[in-house]
């Protein structure tokens, strides 16, 4: 018998200054068995960093990422199909990237662990054609620290600012600096 994904409920309460998004949002995430606490909150955080301010043009929503293939960890299609976003976490394979920056509006990948930075030696030229892609690479500590915050129930206040991100549950509160890798050249979309 094949183990389950465990279940995680965050109660997430963002204010990002920088895009001038307040919001609450209910997610439910799936932790698959070879998923670690560290980027199931990465994933948590990519929702975090990129959530729309309204679902008028369709809603984040977590993808099966690694439970299949074929999807990202988070997307966003709009109310026509359209694929607006793709979004990924840890080290994926570069043909993975160049197939979804084909699909979809914009792409972003958020890569974490100390060995982040040999992983980006080795694909950064064959990404730098991808103009809708946006890497984003967090410091090892700071991702460690993010994980350590994961309960299967979570209430987390998210602020986002100036690019620091602080994320906070009752008892701790930790920053999170994100290092452009990669931005993106996005058209008129």
């Amino acid at each position: 018998m094949a183990i389950k994904a465990t279940v995680y409920k965050a109660n997430l309460q963002i204010a990002d200054m920088d895009r001038g998004l307040y919001a609450t949002h209910q997610v439910t995430l799936a932790r698959e068995p070879s998923e670690t606490d560290e980027r199931m909150m990465v994933r948590l955080l990519a929702f975090v960093l990129n959530v729309p301010a309204d679902d008028h043009d369709g809603a984040l929503a977590f993808a099966r990422g690694a439970a299949d293939a074929e999807e990202p960890d988070l997307w966003q299609r709009s109310l026509a199909g359209d694929l607006r976003q793709w979004i990924e976490v840890g080290q994926p394979d570069e043909r993975r990237l160049v197939r979804a920056a084909g699909r979809a509006e914009r792409v972003a990948l958020y890569v974490y662990s100390s060995a982040a930075h040999i992983w980006w030696a080795g694909v950064q030229n064959k990404l730098a054609r991808l103009n809708n892609l946006a890497v984003w690479q967090l410091p090892s500590a700071q991702s460690q620290a993010l994980a350590a915050l994961a309960a299967r129930s979570m209430q987390l206040q998210v602020t986002v600012q100036d690019g620091q991100v602080w994320v906070g549950d009752a008892e701790h509160n930790i920053e999170v600096q994100p290092v452009a890798l990669k931005t993106p050249v996005y058209r008129n979309y």
